[in-house]
């Protein structure tokens, strides 16, 4: 049974290791191994990771967004709080840290003022903010990361590329906010934790450096060192709370990107379906292996790193395994509202193929 419960809530990090390990069958370890890995991206996503828990540890996400869910007055204006929280929430701290942090805040609200039957199109609402909120920088989305330091896209470059999804993003977040009724709420605060000022600014200024190290102004070696050297010191727990199954993902699926890319059918396959389409493939191959694997994946096969930035971003919606936090919704959802699970997958699977589509379409014609 444990290994039953591991595999469930691992299930991206097990396809990584047996997809890994299949191929080093064929290519066998030898030195070309050490040129798969991309160590900036893991550094930079267990330094941003480290810092991001740290912050949670002391409330301060749940706090703040807490008081600005009070201020509300009706159900559509809660409905696009929350949404705007979880999307501004996954451009700084990461999709799936958003999520995990902001999930029980909808939870809170609509239960404590009876609005649960709500509660399914509020949480895929914010699956989808925290999936396309996080898609205009490098470091929102852990494939964002990874791309902008595979192809060292430079940062103006890379927001201008995707700006203009993110902002379609934002107007049919908006327009699927219109759906909701403007219900009267009154949301009583009972939060009796305050925020530690010394450990917030403290915090707060590691996650600045941190993010100055993803942006390339700082050297990461160092500043990795001292930042997780502060936080083992004033939070242990943050580093034993950070997504080291995703920093394994990325890990395993290193190896497998790497040997695929020797085998010559393999490569001459892939390389020749990306020339086709590089956006269409990507956001196909999101469907099936999810977003991050995708991009560490089709990576290595074209240049094409604008289409398929915004392939492995748009990529994220759709089906309920296109994005490691679709499943963190869903596994949050059968916690907080059990015995929902059939409405929530069908309701799920129709707004993400909408957004899906609608995004896919213009992409092609419009922003390519």
């Amino acid at each position: 049974m444990a290994v039953i419960r591991f595999i469930k809530k691992n299930t991206v990090f097990c396809v990584a290791v047996i997809a890994a390990l299949i191929t080093g069958i064929i290519i066998p370890p030898d030195r070309e191994y050490l040129g798969y890995f991309d160590f900036k991206t893991l550094s930079c996503l267990f330094l941003t990771l480290g810092v991001v828990c740290a912050l949670r540890n002391i409330k301060f996400f749940t706090i703040l967004a807490r008081k600005l869910v009070i201020i509300t007055g009706n159900l559509r204006a809660l409905f696009l709080m929350l949404i705007v929280i979880t999307f501004l929430g996954s451009m700084l701290i990461a999709n799936d840290m958003a999520l995990i942090t902001f999930l029980p805040l909808g939870y809170f609200a609509l239960s404590t003022t009876g609005k649960e039957k709500h509660m399914a199109y509020l949480f895929i609402l914010q699956n989808i903010s925290a999936n396309l909120g996080g898609m205009v920088t490098p470091f929102g989305n852990p494939q964002n990361l990874y791309l902008y330091s595979y192809y060292n896209i430079p940062t103006g470059e890379f927001c201008l590329i995707m700006l203009p999804p993110f902002i379609l993003a934002i107007t049919m977040l908006a327009i699927a906010c219109l759906f909701v009724k403007r219900e009267k709420l009154t949301i009583e605060e009972e939060y009796p934790e305050k925020l530690s000022i010394k450990r917030t600014v403290l915090y707060l200024v590691l996650f600045a450096v941190s993010l100055l190290v993803v942006f390339r102004v700082l050297p990461i070696l160092p500043v990795v060192g001292a930042v997780t050297l502060i936080i083992a010191i004033t939070d242990f727990s943050a580093l034993k709370s950070v997504d080291y199954g995703l920093l394994g993902t990325f890990f395993f699926f290193f190896i497998f990107a790497g040997n695929l890319a020797r085998i010559d059918a393999v490569n001459n396959f892939l390389s020749s379906l990306l020339e086709w389409d590089t956006l269409l493939v990507s956001v196909l191959s999101c469907q099936g292996i999810s977003n991050v694997p995708s991009a560490i994946l089709l990576s290595r096969f074209t240049e094409d790193y604008r289409a398929l930035l915004m392939g492995v971003n748009i990529g994220g919606t759709g089906t309920l395994i296109a994005s490691l936090a679709s499943l963190i919704t869903f596994s949050e959802f059968n916690i907080l509202y059990p015995g929902h699970k059939r409405k929530y997958f069908v309701m799920f699977t129709l707004i993400n193929l909408i957004f899906l589509v609608v995004m896919t379409v213009a992409a092609k014609l419009f922003f390519l």
